[in-house]
C-alpha cells in the first residue's frame, strides 16, 4: 500500500475557496476506483507552516499516477493552483 500526502499553504482571504477545493477532493471518494482512502485536515496550530493536509492511500504506485491523471482529480486540484501559495507531497509504502 502506498500512502500519499500533501501539505499545502493557502493566500490569504481564500476560505471560500478552499471550502471549494476540499468540497472537490471530497467528491472524489468512491468515484475513483484506485483511491482507496482520503482524509483531509484542516491545521489547527496557527504557528504551523501549512494550513492543510490530504493524505490517500492506494494500492501500488502505479494507481497513484492513475489517480494523478484522472480528470477529475485534475480539475479539483486545478482549484487549489489558484489558491496556494506552496505544496509540499511524500509518498511512502504502509
Amino acid at each position: 500500500m502506498i500512502k500519499h500526502v500533501v501539505f499545502w499553504k493557502f493566500k490569504p482571504d481564500t476560505e471560500n475557496e478552499q471550502a471549494e477545493f476540499f468540497a472537490a477532493l471530497e467528491s472524489l471518494r468512491g468515484k475513483i476506483e484506485v483511491l482507496k482512502s482520503l482524509d483531509i485536515h484542516k491545521n489547527m496550530n496557527p504557528d504551523n507552516d501549512c494550513d492543510a493536509a490530504l493524505i490517500t492511500t492506494f494500492a501500488s504506485l502505479e494507481d497513484l499516477n492513475a489517480y494523478k491523471k484522472d480528470p477529475r482529480h485534475l480539475a479539483a486540484s486545478a482549484l487549489c493552483k489558484e489558491i496556494r501559495l506552496a505544496r509540499h507531497a511524500v509518498d511512502f509504502e504502509v
